[in-house]
């Protein structure tokens, strides 16, 4: 499958099955939090970088073998998935194959613009993000494309979600030290009382991301953010991990550790070499490490997995 990936298990879907429609890391950010690593190419222009005829081809066939638990089809992955023109066409053909909702991980972005509006209007649920409301601030930690600006996607949040009829979950994720501030926090209280989402969710870095200085927050900075920020919003981040009991389907732990004992790897690497979703790989190199079974170095930028065995 070179489009279709999991179904991951995920904290807010239940089990998602993951549809990647961008080419690895085309977006029109470089957050410095992101766990894939900086951006290759950074843009706002809108085309079809993949097929909508090779993924739903392929989606179709997933869905006519799989007989395990879907919770949502989520067109996310490796870029930002508003980039690709024909995301709603995607979205349409995916509601005529199957009644699982689907879910749509943008950035949020590109939401002041009519065709992405429209292009999201079938979707079940949509969750944009949110990291920051003065420009300085989200400059430096989401990076955008210099046409970019942060008065618009605001105002694009808005009037998404005023005409839109599913649910819009809307995540803040933190860097200690960059957007945690009191003030910001009280700017993006405000931003929030404009935008009115369904659900508001804090986040912090929980992942490496991708061998760029960033920290975390604690449960309990979270704590003190959520109170701020106020309007039922809940904190998502997993400070606990995921499941020990999950791993990828035909890829085995020994195959992984066996590959890691041979030579240091990143996750593009691993996924190389095993055929493996590098999204979905994410997820279990962290488990592996959780389970203290790897460790791992960083050289010019890059993340390295070596095996403890």
């Amino acid at each position: 499958m070179k489009y279709v990936y999991g179904p991951v298990p995920s904290r807010r879907l239940g089990f998602s099955l993951g549809v990647d429609i961008i080419p690895f890391k085309i977006c029109s950010y470089d957050c410095v939090y992101c766990q894939l690593g900086e951006t290759t190419l950074k843009t706002v222009e809108r085309k079809a970088y993949i097929s909508s005829q090779d993924v739903l081809e392929e989606l179709a066939l997933f869905l006519s073998e799989f007989k395990g638990q879907i919770d949502y089809i989520t067109f996310s992955g490796s870029g930002e998935p508003t980039l690709n023109s024909e995301l709603g066409k995607m979205i349409r053909e995916v509601k005529n194959l199957t009644p699982i909702p689907v879910a749509v991980l943008t950035n949020g972005s590109l939401l002041f613009r009519e065709d992405v509006q429209e292009d999201l209007m079938e979707a079940d649920v949509v969750f944009p993000s949110l990291d920051a409301v003065t420009p300085s601030i989200f400059k430096a930690v989401n990076v955008p494309c210099s046409s970019l600006k942060i008065g618009d996607i605001i105002e694009g949040l808005r009037s998404f979600i005023r005409e839109f009829k599913g649910e819009v979950w809307l995540e803040v994720l933190f860097c200690r030290g960059i957007n945690d501030g009191e003030k910001e926090l009280e700017r993006i209280k405000e931003a929030v009382g404009l935008i009115k989402p369904n659900k508001v969710q804090l986040n912090t870095v929980v992942r490496p991301p991708g061998g760029r200085e960033v920290h975390p927050l604690n449960y309990a900075e979270l704590e003190i953010a959520r109170e701020i920020i106020g309007n039922d919003c809940e904190i998502i981040a997993d400070f606990k991990g995921i499941s020990e009991g999950l791993f990828i389907k035909d890829v085995k732990e020994e195959e992984v550790l066996a590959l890691l004992r041979r030579r240091p790897c990143t996750i593009g690497d691993i996924s190389k070499v095993l055929g493996a979703n590098r999204l979905e790989l994410i997820k279990y190199i962290e488990m592996l490490n959780k389970k203290g079974k790897l460790k791992s170095i960083t050289k010019d930028g890059k993340i390295y997995y070596y095996s403890k065995g």
